[in-house]
């Protein structure tokens, strides 16, 4: 359930992993909240600005993760506690000003929460985001459960003010859409007072400037830092060990996992046997607590998603103290014991200790596993697709006719989103793009495309790109395609917010992160700008949009863009309401004998669209239709029909 003000303390209620975190941050008092929305992650912030007030708590949906970064960290030079939060990707995109802000340090406690999709459960990758925690030597921090998520957070913002550096919590996509009891603490009632002192010298951390030059002494007094969380580390609530004195076989493990080691444990029913040492401070481990650990162990087991980060720590420290505690036999990630991809379970974790100890691996009964067969085979398949009246199916079947067309063998630069899949399925964008990359990327390879003439390529290119992502990252790629004269078609499908997240607002709507108004910067006055020429259409009107594109295919040189506006079909604005009814006319529909190789149904694909095999014919699931109207204008003999749709 959300939480909101008439949550008290002492509650005990249901969370979400994200708002619990959220509510540790707002026990400790954060005042400045900033991100970008990115799944695992998007929760936290929408929590938060549940709670934002004027001169209390101030939220906002930054342009990227590089700007929400920048913004959390002006708070804290300000002296106001502050929060960043983002998805693994993210961290790549906010490490420049990450590595100058571990120089130049902190002030209020200031927390970047990274949530890590081990599994790519909603993600083009599972990039781990703890690694950055050991280049740039900033503390990192893993709850392990939905409780420790508030109280780590909270304990986050102390460690933060203490040390002067900011500190990293990551979390799991487990952790961040699982829920579970929270006991809630007292909020803070009296808000931050800001001022951002700045008139001494550059060597005084209370008053002055923010630089991390110069660079050698500052650098040497993060590591300084470092060494003062280690000391805290040792004594750290969130590390815990459970198990018997003397262990066969001791795990060592955090975030999610620890959860799965404990079931796995359950199962197989060697409590008696084997040791669990849940990290919750995971880098720089704690070496006094670990040493003790590992020296009572017989074998040790690291079980971690996804690389092997805490697995080399163990094994570092374990070969340093060597002389002290014995030679260990660790296993993990680089033995094979544990894939080194994807999400694990506590089906793995047992096996693994199952294979390490040599009992029977669990299993499940053979009756059952039939029967869950049987009914596996009755459910039907469902393939990943845009969803019904999804304005991208129509944008990328008219740049798919055009680029026929237009027969010069084009293609499109892709770009992260929901319009993604048109790389990969043929149900979503008719494999359309033929790139994908990170946010931006695709009007940046664009670019580079579109000065190849001078060796040959004659290919026409395309780079598409969100509404969303258009202000995260392809500006700058954008006005270095105009300056240097690329000659590309630059497509911006805008459906009016960040819909692949939950349509949180960005510079081009009217509302930001709190609901206030706020100014639209319009993509096309910038385009134009920047130097271009703009088209503004509507993806609906199928063949306007393909005339428009293979005039702006034919043109030579420079940049041109088109924008292709249509609010996603699950836009609050947008759903359940139907523009069209939309029937199927039996009488002109001719099925198989058609010679259009049911275009509907096999290629266009909208699950809006059924095939009928009792009468050979194409019909309108009526349920699922959400009433675009876009496939009247795919049937070759116009056996689809449209009328307006009622006004309720």
């Amino acid at each position: 359930m959300p939480i909101d003000s008439s949550h008290g303390a002492g509650d005990e209620v249901l969370l979400m992993g994200n708002e619990a975190i959220a509510r540790g941050a707002l026990e400790a008092g954060v005042a400045v909240a900033a991100a970008y929305p990115g799944t695992p992650s998007s929760e936290i912030i929408e929590t938060l600005s549940g709670f934002a007030r004027p001169g209390k708590l101030y939220v906002e949906w930054s342009t990227n993760e590089k700007v929400a970064l920048e913004v959390a960290a002006a708070a804290s030079f300000a002296g106001l506690r502050s929060l960043c939060v983002m998805k693994q990707n993210g961290v790549n995109v906010a490490s420049d000003f990450l590595l100058h802000l571990v120089g130049s340090g902190t002030r209020g406690g200031m927390v970047l929460v990274s949530c890590d999709d081990p599994g790519a459960l909603s993600s083009v990758n599972e990039g781990e985001s703890r690694h950055f925690a050991r280049l740039v030597e900033i503390p990192l921090l893993e709850p392990a459960d939905f409780q420790e998520a508030k109280e780590m957070t909270r304990w986050a913002f102390d460690l933060s003010e203490e040390l002067r550096t900011i500190v990293m919590l990551r979390s799991v996509t487990r952790m961040s859409h699982a829920s579970g009891n929270v006991r809630l603490g007292e909020l803070p009632s009296a808000g931050g007072s800001a001022a951002f002192l700045c008139d001494g010298p550059v060597t005084d951390a209370e008053r002055g400037p923010m630089i991390s030059a110069p660079v050698i002494q500052k650098h040497r007094l993060q590591q300084q830092k470092v060494a003062q969380a280690l000391k805290r580390f040792e004594t750290s609530p969130f590390n815990a060990y459970e198990g018997p004195a003397r262990p066969e076989l001791l795990i060592v493990t955090s975030s999610a996992c620890a959860l799965y080691s404990r079931e796995a444990v359950g199962l197989l029913g060697t409590r008696d046997r084997v040791g669990i040492l849940k990290l919750g401070t995971t880098w720089p481990i704690p070496p006094e607590l670990v040493k003790r650990s590992l020296a009572a162990a017989g074998r040790v087991l690291i079980v971690e998603e996804v690389l092997p980060f805490l697995e080399e720590q163990v094994k570092v420290l374990a070969a340093e103290a060597a002389g002290e505690i014995g030679i260990k036999t660790i296993q993990g990630k680089n033995d094979g014991t544990l894939p080194m991809a994807g999400e694990l379970n506590p089906d793995l974790v047992a096996c693994a200790v199952a294979a390490i100890l040599g009992i029977a691996p669990p299993a499940l009964p053979a009756a059952y596993c039939d029967t869950l067969r049987q009914y596996a085979a009755l459910a039907p398949r469902r393939e990943q697709t845009f969803c019904p009246g999804c304005p991208h199916r129509a944008s990328y079947w008219s740049i798919r006719e055009a680029l026929r067309r237009d027969g010069r063998g084009g293609f499109v630069c892709g770009d992260i989103g929901c319009y993604a899949m048109a790389s990969l399925f043929p149900a979503a964008g008719f494999h359309t793009a033929k790139t994908l990359h990170a946010m931006g990327s695709g009007t940046g390879l664009a670019s580079g495309f579109g000065k190849l003439g001078g060796f040959g390529m004659e290919q026409p290119v395309i780079a598409v790109c969100g509404d969303s992502t258009f202000y995260h990252a392809a500006v700058p790629a954008l006005i270095n395609a105009v300056h240097q004269q690329a000659g590309i078609v630059f497509v911006v499908l805008d459906n009016s917010g960040t819909a692949m997240t939950g349509f949180q607002p960005h510079p081009g709507t009217e509302t930001n992160a709190m609901g206030d108004r706020a100014p639209v910067v319009d993509i096309a006055a910038l385009c134009r700008a920047i130097g271009t020429e703009v088209a503004v259409g509507d993806p609906f009107a199928l063949r306007e949009t393909r005339e428009t594109l293979n005039d702006l295919l034919e043109r030579k040189g420079g940049v041109r863009v088109l924008i292709l506006k249509q609010s996603c079909a699950l836009s609050p604005e947008k759903k359940g309401k139907k523009g069209f009814l939309m029937r199927v006319d039996e009488g002109l529909c001719r099925g198989d004998a058609c010679g259009c190789n049911r275009l509907c149904t096999r290629i266009f694909r909208c699950p809006g669209l059924l095939w009928d095999r009792q009468a050979a014919k194409a019909r309108i699931d009526e349920v699922i239709c959400a009433g675009c109207g876009v496939c009247a204008g795919i049937c070759p003999v116009e056996a689809i029909r449209s009328e307006e749709a009622p006004r309720l």
